[in-house]
């Protein structure tokens, strides 16, 4: 079939009215999981559904029930420290609830993110030691060296579904085992600061680190790319050519071949976009609050991070949410730990229930649009 030019008509058409009509050989797949499925109610309900269990447990496991469930939901809003600490949680999983929700609208789905973070982290730490000097283009310099690096891993798997049709969801796992033990080797070994008693590298240099917000909470400027980064996503889907184009071939790749959208090169991008924002949580988590990289800090942000884009339905804006309510099982579990008799694991299984209700909704949404079409 012959490509259309950008500017035939039907295609423009198609674009004003913001989308192809209903075409039978689609990814069904892809649409069900992008297409907003997640609705207002069902995120309601998931949510519901987690504090119940959680309530459950508490009520189980504590020989205090009460004084946990008070420190559980109570105690990350008690005072400036921890408040600006859950906020500062939620940083990375609104870069990686991005970066999952980039890699959708094109029909991939990205689950290196445990990987890309921690390697963007390191490349980025390993970057600013020598540009101190520099000062803020020093870090500027790093942190999207850091990104970049991330972006290429993740772009790998992009190159590889494009090009050969390999499972993006199996090359981009398995690139993230890889490159945790090489980063975890790297820390550990050539790059390890032997004046500590931690297995991390050297600090970054005092005038690299970003500012703090709520001291004497970790919150810092992180949090306000964090916000742009949301807006920045928006605009790009919402105003631009290629975030349309990356729309189109995650709906319908049939039909964006046909309107002359080079879908190979939209899913390379697109996984690469979405590796990015991984390392870009990354590098700011050093650069504002760890200022090294320690071994395995990140164990668990790319899949939180996944989560949250699975409960914010792929959605830029509501990944700010979705993100700041695992920060607050998370902040709320560590402090009920402390002052409790109940341990961290409690929020796991919280966020494992989340995880699976969100994941469950996607396929039964799958699952009834191909019963209608029977």
């Amino acid at each position: 079939m012959t490509k259309q030019p950008h500017n035939n008509l039907p295609y423009l058409k198609w674009q004003k009215a913001g989308g192809p009509p209903e075409i039978h050989k689609q990814d069904r797949l892809t649409v069900a999981l992008y297409s907003g499925l997640m609705s207002q109610a069902g995120i309601i309900v998931i949510a519901l559904i987690a504090l119940l269990v959680l309530v459950a447990l508490a009520c189980i496991l504590s020989k205090t029930p009460g004084r946990t469930l008070y420190f559980f939901f109570i105690g990350p809003f008690r005072n400036v420290y921890s408040f600006g600490n859950m906020l500062n949680s939620a940083i990375p999983l609104i870069f990686g609830g991005l970066g999952v929700s980039i890699a959708m609208r094109t029909g991939s789905l990205n689950l290196g993110g445990e990987g890309q973070i921690y390697s963007g982290a390191f490349i980025a730490t390993i970057t600013a030691l020598p540009l101190a000097v520099l000062g803020f283009s020093g870090g500027l310099i790093a942190i999207l060296a850091g990104a970049f690096f991330a972006g290429a891993i993740a772009a790998l798997s992009g190159f590889f579904k494009a090009r050969w049709k390999t499972n993006e969801l199996i090359t981009s796992f398995l690139l993230s085992n890889a490159m945790i033990l090489i980063v975890n080797y790297l820390v550990t070994g050539p790059f390890h600061d032997p004046e500590t008693n931690l297995q991390s590298t050297k600090k970054i240099a005092a005038n690299l680190r970003l500012p703090l917000l709520l001291p004497p909470s970790n919150l810092n400027m992180a949090l306000v790319i964090a916000l742009a980064a949301v807006a920045a996503v928006y605009i790009f889907f919402k105003k631009t050519r290629l975030g349309y184009e990356f729309r189109m071939a995650g709906t319908n790749e049939v039909f964006a071949r046909y309107g002359g959208i080079n879908t190979r090169l939209n899913t390379v991008l697109a996984m690469f976009l979405s590796g990015a924002l991984y390392g870009l949580a990354g590098g700011l988590a050093v650069f504002g609050s760890y200022y090294q990289t320690v071994k395995e800090f990140s164990a668990g942000l790319g899949w939180n991070g996944l989560a949250a884009a699975l409960v914010a339905g792929f959605n830029p804006v509501a990944v700010i949410p979705a993100s700041l309510f695992f920060a607050w099982i998370s902040s709320g579990a560590k402090i009920a730990m402390q002052n409790s008799d109940v341990t961290f694991e409690i929020a796991s299984i919280v966020q494992s229930v989340i995880f699976f209700l969100a994941t469950s909704m996607v396929l039964r949404s799958l699952f009834r649009k191909k019963e209608k079409r029977r």
